[in-house]
């Protein structure tokens, strides 16, 4: 097995749990850093998650890894809230972020910018398409996008 069937089989054990609470899954990761594994899965409800409902989570998730143990890595299991800043991943984040500024880091410069913020006007499977406060349209496709969020003043 990869990362991404760890991801997409944690998801699956996930379904369940999150349906009896109510909860969301916003996303699920199985990443090295340094020398550890960490599998993570971000979850929220409206109203946000707390700390509870995160160990609610991760107690009822560890038993069903423990259980069917199809990962050969020794890993940390972590359960949490995305944040305010979490990334647009999935077609129910573009959704939920339609019409509103987001914010864009690039992996090359456009216009000598790596940042961009605008509206979120449209998006596909490929492509994210923002209205710039100028008025332009612009269109980026997704693989020169490092990362895609709801734009926030702190």
């Amino acid at each position: 097995m990869n990362r991404s069937e760890y991801e997409k089989r944690t998801e699956e054990l996930l379904a369940p749990i999150l349906a009896q609470y109510g909860f969301e899954l916003v996303d699920v990761e199985f990443v090295k850093e340094g020398s550890t594994w960490y599998l993570r899965s971000y979850i929220d409800k409206p109203g946000g998650i707390s700390i509870d409902d995160c160990e609610v989570v991760s107690r009822a998730l560890e038993a069903l890894l423990d259980q069917e143990d199809f990962i050969k890595e020794a890993y940390v299991l972590e359960v949490s809230s995305p944040g305010l800043g979490r990334p647009l991943k999935k077609e129910k984040d573009y959704i939920r972020n339609e019409g509103k500024e987001i914010e864009l880091r690039l992996y090359k410069s456009f216009e000598h910018e790596k940042e961009l913020r605008g509206v979120l006007k449209a998006w596909t499977k490929d492509c994210v398409t923002i209205l710039m406060p100028d008025g332009r349209e612009l269109e980026f496709q997704k693989k020169e996008l490092a990362l895609v969020r709801e734009a926030f003043d702190w």
